[in-house]
């Protein structure tokens, strides 16, 4: 019944990007001068968790490769590279700068100098979740650079500018933004039904099927492509050429448990430390979670920088907040009941 895995996964680039034209549009603007060997701007894309911020970055990219060959790109994603050295190292990767670079023992300021001198054509780095790094110092250099330009991705724009020192702020703030909202259920089934006609075979989920996926992502469309994924996967291991409805429910909270186990994975040390305390509390203030927090680690961070890890997990939905200041309590979303936040 699949006909094409990759067309179910959701870092497939599709030949045209639904129901975010304006965003294409405005952002291929923005980095149209590279294609004449005139300078251009960086670009922030903020909005919450699947609302096609990545797809976009990457289709741009591919446009733009299409029409000047020689310009390099690259993607980082700073939920998995989310050190200085893994940053820069992919940057280098696309260059072909990395062949004698040791983790252990080459200096980070060398390969800050490689990637600086190595750039002789126009490079559009892509730096998803771009709160997540934890050197956010690293923009600061990497907007010096001549001829590289980047596009910051993140959920909101003060996960970024809330935790960089007023030297970046004031180089970065005048950068253009592009906001993305939620998709309706309307947006979202066309989407899927774009993705099912591509890579599943005719007939096998229903048009009405699509719509119910997609009400229950709640617009998020990486939730309603893992969901479809999961219910084809279930039919085509059952010999069926079609999706029934039954399989259909039992992988909304199968997908979504997926997406939630997936990013527990990929927070940082002190993200996680957060989450394993509010686990093991069920619910828990600002205080204690702090005090806790300061036990458990050697190098505790700000109350600032973990009121937006915080943020971060409320995001991504792996934990729910109540109340507010003195009175907030934190609490965890659970296992089978992960539903996505509509929070920008």
């Amino acid at each position: 019944m699949i006909t094409n895995a990759r067309v179910l996964q959701e870092e497939w680039v599709p030949a045209d990007v639904e129901h975010r034209h304006n965003e294409v549009n405005t952002l291929t603007t923005s980095f149209e001068p590279v294609l004449h060997d005139e300078p251009a701007g960086n670009v922030f894309l903020f909005g919450p968790t699947g609302v096609g911020k990545t797809v976009v970055s990457r289709f741009v990219l591919n446009l733009l490769r299409e029409q000047r060959l020689d310009i390099h790109t690259q993607y980082v994603n700073c939920w998995q590279d989310h050190t200085r050295f893994q940053s820069l190292y992919r940057m280098l990767d696309e260059i072909q700068q990395t062949h004698d670079i040791h983790r252990q023992s080459t200096p980070q300021d060398e390969l800050y100098r490689r990637l600086r001198d190595g750039i002789e054509c126009p490079y559009i780095v892509v730096l998803d979740e771009v709160d997540q790094l934890e050197d956010k110092s690293l923009l600061y250099e990497l907007d010096r650079i001549q001829q590289l330009y980047m596009i910051f991705i993140s959920n909101r724009e003060e996960d970024i500018f809330g935790e960089i020192d007023e030297r970046t702020r004031s180089r970065l703030k005048a950068e253009r933004r592009i906001q993305f909202d939620r998709y309706s259920v309307d947006e979202l089934s066309a989407i899927l039904a774009t993705r099912a006609e591509e890579g599943l075979g005719p007939g096998s989920v229903s048009e009405y099927q699509l719509e119910y996926i997609a009400d229950a992502a709640a617009g998020d469309a990486r939730v309603a492509i893992h969901i479809l994924q999961t219910a084809a996967r279930e039919a085509e291991a059952n010999n069926l050429t079609s999706i029934s409805d039954e399989m259909i429910e039992d992988a909304v909270p199968e997908a979504k448990e997926s997406i939630r186990q997936k990013t527990i994975d990929g927070l940082n040390h002190h993200q996680q430390v957060l989450y394993e305390i509010i686990v093991d509390e069920g619910e828990v203030g600002p205080s204690s979670l702090y005090d806790e927090y300061r036990d458990r680690v050697d190098d505790p961070k700000t109350e600032r920088t973990l009121r937006n890890y915080l943020a971060k997990l409320h995001q991504y939905n792996l934990i729910e907040m109540s109340g507010y200041t003195k009175g907030r309590r934190y609490s965890i979303v659970g296992e089978g009941e992960a539903s996505t936040s509509t929070e920008s």
